[in-house]
């Protein structure tokens, strides 16, 4: 396992990584893809390896309402671990508070299409409501060209929301496009932040450095580094050629080549957004 040149400062949280455990946790009906065997203890190794301190556990898509695998994970973590669950907009009051005790801190909605998610749009703002006096966080996956039909949407919700991936722009764009210039505006409300992670799976410039992806985390890193984060996407889901996790740390770097910046995404901002 390699090791980042990149030292991560103390505190460090890698804000988005999953677990399976596909023997004891079979995937929902709805999963689309068969992701790998990847257990807490598999990323711990990683964890360790980076020089990381903190980690936020993503519900798979592949289990679908089913949070056993993750809160398992999440009570391993002790203490150590954040978890983004996937419940429905139902959910009893009750019910989110127990959640919140065990380390859950928000509520995920996947809606690239043929993803496996199970949340709707018309879920969102019922949802955000039943949430926000948790202080929980929408976590949210779109195509980021999607931003401006949805921008008012987005910026009405009374709960804190993450865009993940720089955006998710499933076609890259350039940083002065009409969809990119919606999400800096939506980082500037005070609710909004965006992980800076998978560049790998928009790319179309690729390895080593996914310059046209990298180019949105680097103006987003620059535009406002108190609304962003970091993550590494373990186990790399759905992914034949899935990136080495140590080269993911070390693109930081490139993104936010300030020390101090850095340790705005990797501690502060993960710190005050997760409660840790």
């Amino acid at each position: 396992m390699k090791t980042p040149s990149l030292k991560a400062p103390a505190g460090a949280c890698d804000c988005h990584i999953h677990v399976y455990e596909l023997q004891r946790y079979p995937l929902a009906p709805t999963a689309t893809f068969g992701p790998p065997q990847a257990s807490w203890d598999d990323y711990l190794r990683v964890r360790q390896a980076l020089g990381l301190e903190r980690a936020v556990i993503v519900q798979a898509t592949g289990y679908g309402f089913d949070n056993r695998c993750a809160l398992e994970a999440l009570e391993r973590a002790r203490g150590s671990a954040r978890m983004i669950a996937t419940l429905a907009a139902d959910t009893p009051l009750s019910r989110l508070r127990e959640l919140h005790e065990a380390g859950v801190r928000g509520v995920r909605f996947m809606m690239i299409p043929n993803s496996g998610g199970v949340m709707g749009w018309d879920d969102l703002a019922p949802m955000a409501a039943r949430i926000a006096e948790l202080g929980w966080v929408i976590n949210l996956q779109l195509d980021g060209r999607e931003l401006p039909a949805c921008e008012d949407r987005l910026a009405d919700l009374p709960c804190q929301l993450s865009i993940d991936h720089n955006g998710k722009y499933l076609t890259p764009v350039a940083p002065s496009d009409a969809s990119f210039q919606s999400l800096l505006r939506l980082l500037d409300r005070g609710h909004v932040w965006v992980k800076l992670s998978a560049p790998y799976e928009t790319s179309r410039s690729g390895p080593p450095h996914y310059d046209d992806v990298g180019a949105l985390a680097g103006a987003l890193a620059a535009a406002n580094p108190d609304r962003c984060l970091w993550a590494s996407n373990y186990p790399h889901p759905g992914r034949t050629d899935a990136p080495d996790n140590a080269d993911m740390l070390d693109l930081l770097a490139r993104w936010a080549p300030d020390a101090a910046v850095r340790k705005k995404i990797l501690v502060d901002n993960p710190a005050r957004l997760y409660g840790f």
